[in-house]
């Protein structure tokens, strides 16, 4: 059996997500990171960062979300949450994935170190509209790397989708929601998969 240890409104969102996407059976266990746990010793054997998403598949421990919706991707193949047998198609995959990581979250995450997640004599208020005007341009990579396409390979949902689509809703969050039709579009496309909505009822549980 799985154990997925997440807290909701986080990145662990996005393993949740990809599990009801294979129909995996799974536990789900709440750290609460705002509380501290994620600090607590017991937890930092999982993962030793202390922080969330960590699965846990027998004796394999695994950490950082897009490492783990690959796994889950290659041990539900039927999902077809990555490319199995295309290798130019895995490394489109694999180049979308480490955009997300990379560069389209990179300036959410400094607004959000900068707003609440770090200690307040290290915040530098004046990074923020910095990180908001640095967010736009991974938006047209984005964009353009869509085109009329529904999903960001093609036809077929998958992981990289996760990714993307988990961390435009995180801007829309920060009020910085993409403004082009096609983003919306996309949008509206991938966060009202019933998968999604089962990971979060699932977060909030």
């Amino acid at each position: 059996m799985i154990t997925l240890y997440g807290c909701p409104y986080t990145r662990s969102t996005r393993a949740a997500w990809a599990l009801e996407e294979a129909g995996a059976e799974y536990e789900y266990v709440k750290v609460d990171i705002s509380a501290g746990e994620g600090r607590a010793l017991s937890y930092r054997r999982i993962n030793l960062g202390g922080k969330v998403p960590a699965l846990v598949d027998g004796d394999f421990v695994l950490t950082e979300s897009a490492a783990i919706i690959a796994y889950i991707g290659d041990q539900y193949p039927q999902a077809r949450l990555i490319p199995i047998s295309d290798a130019r198609l895995r490394g489109l995959y694999d180049q979308w994935c480490y955009f997300v990581i990379g560069e389209l979250e990179q300036p959410l995450w400094t607004i959000a170190k900068h707003r609440f997640a770090l200690p307040e004599d290290w915040r530098v208020p004046a990074v923020i509209d910095t990180a908001i005007k640095e967010f736009a341009q991974p938006l047209k990579v984005l964009e353009s790397g869509l085109g009329d396409q529904p999903f960001i390979l093609g036809e077929t949902f998958t992981g990289a989708d996760i990714l993307i689509a988990h961390t435009l809703a995180w801007a829309k969050k920060y009020e910085l929601a993409p403004q082009s039709e096609r983003l919306q579009a996309y949008m509206d496309r991938t966060l009202s998969r019933p998968a999604l909505t089962r990971a979060r009822e699932r977060e909030a549980g």
